[in-house]
């Protein structure tokens, strides 16, 4: 059929996975057009699971709490032992009583390992319960944007590429998926872990927790300079990245015409050139990205020093116990960890609420319009076809068919001709309500098509279009996608009307060979030729051929020929066609052109009249004849 251009180029694929760019605060995160109302819809698929979430996030602060808690613990074991040295040094170590205690020495550190079991089993559990949670609520999502792409008009599909809805339904809920299963939890055991470190290290010395602070900002510092230089990196890696994917994509899928040109030199240049400066910015942005852990680990260590010069000065004075101490250390050492962390997590958030946010605009697109509650189904349609004052226009103010009128009989062979851009698809999309007319009626066997009940209109129509489309599976699987339950002879007859029986039983495995739409151990005309099979078994009462003899030799589309006209017998054709060779016999030719017929009739009626058919046909017929 004939392809309006897309108005949206392809979005090239987003990087997904661990290494795909670097930290999310570095990449700058992608942020939604409308953050509530992304969050809102987020929360109606969240909501249904809510007390299950809200049981894993108190498991997640339990477990978060006895971390926390086990330090400050393990440091009471370290106080005995230091206690216990520190007497046996002294001149009166004779006098006291300077033995280990090692069965409360064995206490703590059984209640300590108690503390970090249960935490491991916690966080086994919260992540079992949270991986069921997620896998659920995108289950959920991908059923309902399947189901919501099958009742969406074909002006959604012709106006958005593939790429950009498959992007949608899995890039984007990849990333939702991901961050439901990662980010929630994490989020709230950074917030826990940031306001428990620093409760426990007031507990224990007010001017130890201050001094320790000190190497706050510096983190804040750090991650806000370095996420300010590598954005604009990632943003052009990204932007870099794209189109070295979309030149690798169009070379290779031309590779024929590049060869055939010799231009293999200048993509070589244009490949080059491209990669070189997407390894500039690559370099750039992976160098910054890989000098936050060092410089994280530097402000670290640099808040260790003072916790450990601090407190041993606050030992000496009796201010603190070096079990605190040591128990500050580790709190100190694990408090950036969380801010880094909730830095990271809150962009992610971020970026899947604008993947959500797209997902979401899929759900919300107008569908087709529903049918009617007194909608009928038709066991049997003879096939009489009637256009009356139909009006339709993919844009409002451009007009495109205007008070068109036709009446097809019965069997009769309706043949659809026409400049490109004529309106030749677009009658053949109203017909099978692709897309729905702004006035008038189409009416089959009397009864308009609205009041037919849209899969039960479509079921009593068989098309052939231009381009093949053949799915993944076996050959006999292929022709009978148009009928379900079709027996091996009616798989076998369907093939031979469409001559293309002797070309499958060539094939070592028949019928069972294995083919699909990207096969290649196939031709195109053979491939159009099962196509047109699965039109011949699913025996329809009105057919619709676009030009499906177009990808066929000139002797196969002799016997096609003959074929059509015996399955023709007794059932309406509509056949937009091209070459006007093919439709010498139709009963009606109708000449479009911008929307409207301008000529009917017979073929010798048309050519005697000398109007705009006979104008096209001379001039194939004549261009045949120069090719000659």
């Amino acid at each position: 059929m004939e392809k309006r251009e897309q108005t949206q180029k392809q979005r090239p694929p987003r990087p997904m996975g661990p290494g795909a760019g670097g930290p999310a605060f570095a990449r700058g995160g992608e942020k939604p057009k409308d953050f509530k109302k992304a969050l809102k819809k987020l929360m109606t698929y969240l909501r249904p699971h809510q007390y299950a979430i809200i049981a894993v996030f108190v498991i997640t602060i339990i477990a978060t709490v006895l971390t926390i808690k086990a330090p400050k613990i393990l440091g009471e074991a370290t106080t005995e032992i230091f206690r216990v040295i520190m007497l046996r040094k002294t001149p009166f170590s004779g006098f006291l009583n300077t033995s280990m205690d090692f069965d409360k020495i064995f206490r703590i550190l059984l209640n300590v390992a108690l503390l970090y079991g249960i935490s491991a089993l916690l966080n086994f559990s919260q992540g079992y319960m949270m991986a069921g949670i997620t896998q659920k609520i995108v289950k959920k999502m991908r059923e309902d944007i399947n189901d919501k792409l099958k009742r969406l008009p074909l002006s959604f599909y012709d106006h958005r590429s593939h790429g950009d809805i498959i992007s949608r339904i899995t890039n984007d809920i990849d990333l939702i998926s991901n961050t439901l299963q990662q980010s929630l939890t994490q989020f709230i055991s950074g917030i826990v872990t940031i306001v428990g470190i620093t409760y426990m290290m007031l507990t224990i010395n007010v001017k130890l927790t201050l001094l320790t602070l000190i190497t706050l900002p510096l983190s804040a510092i750090a991650t806000i300079v370095i996420a300010k230089y590598s954005q604009k990196y990632f943003a052009a890696q990204q932007k870099l990245l794209g189109k070295l994917t979309g030149q690798v994509e169009e070379v290779y899928g031309g590779h024929i015409v590049v060869k055939a040109y010799g231009r293999e030199k200048d993509e070589l240049e244009k490949f080059t050139y491209v990669n070189t400066e997407l390894y500039k910015e690559s370099k750039k942005a992976q160098f910054l990205t890989g000098i936050i852990m060092p410089m994280m680990n530097f402000i670290g260590n640099l808040g260790y020093i003072i916790v450990a010069v601090g407190g041993g000065v606050l030992v000496t004075k009796k201010a603190i116990t070096i079990g605190d101490v040591q128990a500050f250390i580790q709190y100190s050492r694990q408090f950036n960890q969380p801010i880094i962390q909730i830095s990271n997590i809150v962009n992610m958030i971020q970026s899947t609420l604008a993947a959500s946010e797209r997902v979401f605009e899929i759900l919300e697109e107008n569908e087709e319009v529903p049918d009617k509650e007194t909608a009928v189904e038709l066991d049997k349609v003879d096939g009489n076809v009637k256009f009356e004052s139909v009006k339709f226009s993919y844009y409002p103010e451009k007009p495109l068919i205007e008070n068109l009128n036709i009446d097809i009989k019965s069997g009769q062979m309706v043949a659809i001709v026409g400049p490109t851009g004529a309106g030749k698809t677009t009658l053949v999309n109203l017909l099978m309500r692709f897309y729905e007319i702004q006035g008038g009626s189409i009416r089959v066997d009397g009864i308009d098509i609205r009041d037919i009940k849209r899969y039960n209109l479509r079921k009593h129509f068989g098309m052939v279009l231009q381009d093949t489309w053949l799915f993944s599976g076996t050959i006999k699987d292929n022709i009978a996608y148009g009928k379900t339950n079709a027996t091996e002879e009616e798989i076998i007859k369907a093939a031979k009307m469409a001559h293309v029986h002797h070309f499958i039983m060539a094939l070592p495995d028949g019928y069972n060979t294995t083919i699909g739409e990207d096969s290649t151990n196939i031709s195109q005309g053979e491939k159009q030729l099962i196509t047109i099979a699965r039109a011949f078994l699913a025996d329809p009462s009105i057919l619709i051929l676009d030009e499906a003899t177009s990808n066929v030799d000139t002797l196969t589309e002799v016997y096609i020929q003959k074929a059509m006209n015996d399955l023709l017998k007794g059932r309406t054709a509509f056949v937009v066609a091209h070459r006007l060779s093919t439709i010498r016999n139709a009963d009606i030719i109708l000449v479009m052109n911008e929307g409207k017929i301008i000529e009917m009739g017979k073929h010798e009626e048309l050519l005697e009249k000398g109007g705009f058919y006979a104008d096209m046909y001379r001039s194939q017929f004549l261009g045949a004849l120069v090719d000659a």
